[in-house]
Order: structure tokens, then C-alpha cells, then sequence
């Protein structure tokens, strides 16, 4: 059985798509119906230009071979991702010349490896499965304003109709995905599964001790709370404008930890600037296993999406990290995310994006306390959730052979 993955990120690069798939391609191997063989096409870390870490440009085992290309870094910046990725199509292109698989399994946020492994699908006559994990075209209007939306907007739409309609399965990582998807395909395999719990997380040493019962403000003076912050900082996070914002608000007692890089970090210095915060700290993007230990010295865990109507939909990945800690979480987020936290997630309070005021409250709500959340992890083992995935994967390569 062969089996073409590709995925613009993956290990040790630090991305939702990278940790997803190699747990799918350690389902993939795990689950040895007949021999096997995976091709994953991806990049070398590239993401952020102060995250470098080494990696081989080549790796092979038993079951599979990785073949990364080396890209430049692009920080979010829309003209070097696209740069990057003509490379990455023109690196697949090439190393998939001559070849044949039973079945190509392509993830994508940016829409843009779906089209690819689409066309590798129809030059193939080979089956496609797609892991959508944004709604790119969606959010052209709300991240991509003026004529940056007046160009790609069609150009876009039109290849996310073509992509999907040439899978032959879809899987997306939200159910606040499935209206939209039906408008654009009337194929019938569409499966939700979503991110999930890496087994890092199922070591993790939980702290027991109680910091509080809540936030008693009378109470603060006796110990700096720490408000923790990782991840990427763009335009779809607005946490160069909400974090001032709430800093300043609640004076030195807190203390914001950042970690993490992106599109909007010199925003977010210059805001820090501009209003003289002493109180936020800037760090730059890390290994997970090292924001492990961020976790665990942190009170206070924080997610933000800005308020675009785009991000109604989705289901941040970090949510799932956050999750397994234990640690209270403060979440600004609207829509299907803050239906999944009230259903699945407690002491975890939600205000909507951007509102500083509902923020301030929400904080008041929390808390500080460890919080057992072993049903949550149980439900959502990023490992359990992949062996699914896997067999879907396996079964469209079985039925290609029959």
C-alpha cells in the first residue's frame, strides 16, 4: 500500500498540521493490514525566523520516507508564503514524478495544499483525502481587506470549489465547518475530527495545590498572577491590541507572558511602547516540551481570535493543549468555539473577542485551581482520533485496489 502524505508543516516544526500528521503517519504504520509505504512531502521549520531548530532534509524507516525542503522563514507575510509555496508545489512535483500511490492525503489551512494534492489526485487517477483546518476562502474578507480581497477572493473561491469537489473524502476539523462545506461539494464522505490530545500532554505533572478559590482582588497584592500567552501573533489572534489593553487595565499584579511570533509582532511592541506596559513579558516561539514547563509555571492559560465573523467557525487547535493542563483558561472567542468550551471544557470562561470590558469580567470568574479534565482528555486522544482517521485513509487505497 502506498500512500502519498503531504503536509506543508510537520515535526519539529511547530504547527497544528505538523503534529497532526505525524500522528497520522504513526496510526498509518501502527495499523499494518499489508505492507506499507508513506511518502511525506513537507518543509523544514520555516515558519518563524526566530525559531531555528535542526532537522534532517532526509529521513527514512521501515514503513516511511520524509523528504523536507528548505524554505525560507515568512513571519505571516502573505507575498513570501507564496513564494515558499510555489517551491513546495514545484518540490512535490518533482519527487512524485514517475511515481504511483494508492492513495494521496493532503492537510491544509491555506487551501493551497489541497489544490495540490487535487492535481496530483487528477494526474493520478488516485484518491484524495482532504484534512481542511481553516476555511481559508472565508476568511479572505475579514483578514485580507481592499483589494488584497477584491483580487484573491475569486481566484480562491473558484480553486477551494475545484479542490474539494476532486476528493473523494473530507475531513474537517470543526463541526462549525459542516454549512459551509456542503455549499461547496455534494461529496457525501465528510467526516469530522478534530485536534486533539497529544500523549505529551498525557504525562503532563499537574499542579494540585490551590492558588485561590477565585480572583479575590483584595487578595492580589499577595502574589503576581501570570497570564499566559503561546502562540501565533497575527491578524486572526488580535493579541498585539487585546493584551495591551487588558495589561494596562489590571496593573502590575498581573504579569502577561507571550510566547510565541508572527505578522503583527511589531504591532504588538509598538503598542507595548506607545502606553509604557511594564507588565508584559515577549518570548520567542518554543518547543512544546519546553512550553510545558510555561504551562505549568503559569496561573492562568489565554486563547484570543479576533472578531471577524470568518472565525465563528473554527475550533483553535491550542485549545486541546490547554485543555489537558489542568490550568484555568481564559478564552476570547465567539461562535462554535465557545459552544465546544461551554459543552466540554470547565473553568474555562469565554468573553467576546476584542471586548476588553468582558475580558476584565470573565478573569473575575476564573478559578485558581487545578481543574480535572481527564473525561476531556479521555474523549479527545489525539491518538484515538487519528487510528479513526487512519482507517478512512486505508480503506479509500483498499477500495482503489479492489
Amino acid at each position: 500500500m502506498r500512500i502519498l502524505i503531504l503536509s506543508f508543516h510537520f515535526p519539529p516544526d511547530i504547527s497544528a498540521g505538523s503534529f497532526r500528521t505525524e500522528a497520522l503517519v504513526k496510526a498509518l504504520i501502527s495499523n499494518l493490514v499489508e505492507p506499507i509505504s508513506i511518502d511525506v512531502l513537507t518543509t523544514l521549520p520555516n515558519r518563524y525566523p526566530k525559531f531555528v531548530i535542526d532537522a534532517d532534509s532526509f529521513e527514512q524507516s521501515e514503513n516511511s520516507k520524509i523528504y523536507r525542503l528548505k524554505l525560507d522563514s515568512h513571519n505571516g507575510r502573505i507575498l513570501r508564503q507564496s513564494f515558499n509555496f510555489v517551491k513546495y508545489a514545484n518540490f512535490v512535483l518533482k519527487k512524485t514524478k514517475h511515481k504511483e500511490y494508492d492513495v494521496i492525503f493532503a492537510t491544509s489551512s491555506k487551501l493551497m495544499t489541497a489544490v495540490l494534492g487535487a492535481y496530483l489526485s487528477k494526474k493520478m487517477n488516485t484518491p484524495l483525502y482532504l484534512d481542511i483546518r481553516d476555511l481559508f476562502v472565508d476568511t479572505i474578507k475579514d483578514v485580507y481587506p481592499g483589494w488584497k480581497q477584491w483580487f484573491l477572493q475569486p481566484i480562491f473561491s473558484n480553486l477551494e470549489l475545484w479542490a474539494y469537489n476532486a476528493a473523494t473524502h473530507i475531513n474537517i476539523v470543526s463541526e462549525g465547518f459542516i454549512e459551509y462545506i456542503n455549499t461547496k461539494t455534494k461529496i457525501k464522505n465528510i467526516s469530522v475530527h478534530t485536534n486533539g490530545v497529544d500523549d505529551l500532554f498525557l504525562s503532563y505533572k499537574h499542579s494540585h495545590q490551590l492558588l485561590k478559590n477565585n480572583i479575590d482582588q483584595s487578595n492580589i497584592a499577595q502574589k503576581h498572577i501570570t497570564i499566559l500567552y503561546a502562540g501565533n501573533i497575527g491578524e486572526g489572534q488580535a493579541i498585539d491590541t487585546i493584551i495591551p489593553a487588558m495589561s494596562k487595565r489590571l496593573g502590575k499584579n498581573y504579569i502577561f507572558k507571550i510566547i510565541g511570533d508572527g505578522g503583527r509582532m511589531s504591532e504588538l511592541k509598538n503598542n507595548i511602547s506607545k502606553a509604557a506596559i511594564t507588565n508584559i513579558e515577549l518570548y520567542p516561539p518554543a518547543e512544546r516540551k519546553k512550553l510545558l514547563s510555561e504551562y505549568y509555571g503559569a496561573d492562568i492559560l489565554f486563547l484570543h481570535l479576533n472578531d471577524h465573523k470568518a472565525f465563528y467557525k473554527v475550533l483553535p487547535s491550542k485549545l486541546f493543549e490547554y485543555a489537558a493542563t489542568g490550568k484555568p483558561i481564559l478564552a476570547g472567542v465567539s461562535g462554535f468555539s465557545a459552544k465546544f468550551i461551554k459543552d466540554n471544557i470547565q473553568n474555562c470562561e469565554v468573553f467576546e473577542p476584542c471586548n476588553v470590558e468582558q475580558a476584565l469580567n470573565a478573569l473575575k470568574r476564573l478559578h485558581l485551581s487545578y481543574q480535572n479534565r481527564q473525561e476531556f482528555i479521555q474523549r479527545f486522544q489525539r491518538k484515538e482520533i487519528m487510528q479513526r482517521m487512519c482507517f478512512e485513509v486505508i480503506n479509500l487505497a483498499i477500495k482503489k485496489n479492489k
